[in-house]
């Protein structure tokens, strides 16, 4: 059977943490864009740099997000999504590649891995928001992680949630798992090879068969 490399984004797919971001996010653009109600949504997937690059151009802003932000994760509930644990155990026990490929940054990261010290084991390589230049919706995060492993973009399965991330995996030529943690399946349905709610009954080679034909 074909052997695919496995790349995962974090929040809304490893960790139900999307919605927390949404509540975040959605009153920080109350404060500085109330007219853009989409706001919240706009942002998923990007890196924080981006984010201030392209709504938050002054440095006092950015400061007072930034201490915002990071009160707000050191007090977030990290938890699994469904079933994701008993996946990643899985392709480990495969010995299948796999990487977390996030926006999130370092910081974010520790705060992770004091919640889930356990999920560095789960990953070949993190790649984080310091590792490329341009974030969701662009292509460059999955194009590096492939790259890393030195496979090509179409032996890659991504697992993304946001439109942003989707826009990215799909771009980037890799086959494309949405979750609809975040968004529904009407609204994902365009970015996606396959589209799945959780992890719950999914195993590596039932997404490696629905796979394996397109290759």
């Amino acid at each position: 059977m074909h052997q695919f490399t496995y790349l995962f984004d974090c929040d809304g797919v490893v960790l139900d943490t999307e919605s927390q971001y949404s509540k975040f996010w959605a009153h920080i653009g109350t404060l500085y864009y109330p007219h853009v109600q989409s706001f919240a949504e706009d942002i998923k997937g990007m890196s924080l740099v981006d984010i201030f690059a392209c709504y938050f151009p002054h440095e006092p802003q950015q400061r007072e997000i930034k201490q915002l932000l990071d009160n707000f994760e050191e007090s977030m509930e990290y938890i699994y999504i469904p079933g994701v644990e008993d996946f990643l155990k899985s392709l480990r026990d495969k010995k299948l590649r796999t990487a977390l490929v996030t926006s999130s940054d370092h910081n974010k990261m520790a705060q992770v891995y004091s919640a889930h010290p356990e999920i560095k084991d789960y990953f070949d390589y993190i790649f984080t928001a310091e590792d490329i230049q341009r974030s969701k919706p662009a292509p460059d995060c999955f194009i590096n992680a492939a790259r890393r492993f030195d496979v090509a973009t179409e032996d890659c399965i991504v697992f993304e949630d946001s439109i942003n991330g989707l826009t990215a995996a799909k771009e980037s030529g890799t086959k494309v798992v949405g979750l609809t943690t975040t968004n529904s399946e009407q609204k994902i349905i365009s970015f996606c090879n396959l589209i799945i709610p959780n992890f719950i009954g999914q195993t590596p080679d039932s997404i490696t068969a629905h796979f394996a034909f397109l290759s």
